[in-house]
């Protein structure tokens, strides 16, 4: 049972990290190879000015962050389509962008991770960010994306 809550653990902040990459790639143009090298040389499990960044699950962290840069259009259609009407993907804030994206990864191409999980975990990151509020915006476009990419869940 703690082998698998200490990989749970692992997961949650691979997820929190992999948000928190592609919010640097998003806002600096950081390339990919000196992304991942970055974070796994200097963030993950790692003390930042007083932070202690939890050790990840580091294969699943470059798994979302590359699937999250290969296929960003993919994944930007299937948010953009979940908006409510005048809503762009323009209009987020840069992060909850950056949540959005990763949890629709996920349920996109990780079939081998529940549905109920992905959106909860990604609700959680959201409201490591955001208020309750923003938290259930995240919890209802997800739970949307799943709908379409997950028919039979």
């Amino acid at each position: 049972m703690s082998g698998n809550n200490t990989r749970s653990t692992a997961r949650s902040a691979a997820r929190l990290a992999a948000v928190q990459a592609l919010y640097q790639q998003d806002m600096e143009g950081t390339k990919l190879p000196k992304l991942l090298d970055e974070f796994h040389q200097h963030r993950l499990g790692r003390e930042i000015e007083g932070d202690t960044y939890a050790d990840a699950e580091v294969p699943f962290f470059d798994d979302i962050v590359r699937g999250v840069d290969a296929r960003r259009e993919e994944i930007d259609l299937q948010l953009s389509e979940k908006l409510a009407q005048g809503w762009s993907l323009k209009r987020l804030d840069k992060t909850m962008l950056q949540v959005l994206r990763c949890g629709t990864y996920e349920l996109i191409a990780r079939a081998d991770i529940p549905t109920g999980a992905v959106i909860s975990e990604y609700v959680d990151v959201a409201k490591a960010f955001f208020d309750d509020r923003e938290a259930k915006f995240a919890n209802g476009v997800l739970d949307a994306v799943a709908k379409a990419v997950r028919p039979s869940t």
